[in-house]
């Protein structure tokens, strides 16, 4: 009975590791590829005047005309997608990103009454959820920040591959 439990023990470890490694190697791959789509989806239906959202966009930033504002957040949002999915660019990426991310808690602020159930902020409307789940798209952009070289190590690896020693480093 031991022995069959040790096996088990082993084959569930092997397991384990086999999957760590999958989750390390793809999971911030499919993280930044799926950020990439989605923004490429809600920005082209912003283009195309399909988005569900349109009205609640140009409501909250009603100081610019809708009709110029949305689809230029559209392509925005196009834009920001592309740079997710190419990997190219990924700062001013992230930065374009992040800008348009805050942009969407403008409604919990210009638009309150939209946001939350009588203007109780612990009781959100379809809309309030709708922004508050961008906290989550939001980490997910700062996860993908995270694996962005630094200049210094871009550096440093190159000269590695080429077998050279860079003084200071």
């Amino acid at each position: 009975m031991k022995g069959s439990v040790g096996t088990v023990s082993t084959f569930l470890d092997r397991m384990d590791e086999r999957v760590i490694r999958l989750l390390s190697r793809y999971g911030i791959l499919f993280l930044r590829v799926s950020l990439g789509l989605t923004f490429i989806w809600f920005g082209a239906l912003k283009v195309f005047d399909v988005s569900p959202v349109a009205e609640l966009v140009a409501g909250t930033v009603y100081w610019v005309p809708s009709a110029l504002f949305v689809p230029f957040l559209g392509m925005w949002e196009i834009l920001v997608g592309i740079g997710l999915l190419s990997g190219r660019l990924l700062r001013v990426t992230l930065l374009f990103f992040l800008m348009q991310m805050a942009g969407t808690f403008l409604v919990l602020l210009v638009k309150p009454e939209v946001a939350f159930q009588g203007y109780n902020l612990l009781l959100l409307t379809t809309e309030g959820e709708f922004v508050i789940k961008n906290l989550v798209l939001i980490s997910g952009g700062l996860v993908v920040g995270s694996t962005i070289q630094s200049r210094r190590e871009r550096r440093e690896r190159e000269h590695e591959t080429r077998g050279e020693t860079v003084a200071g480093y």
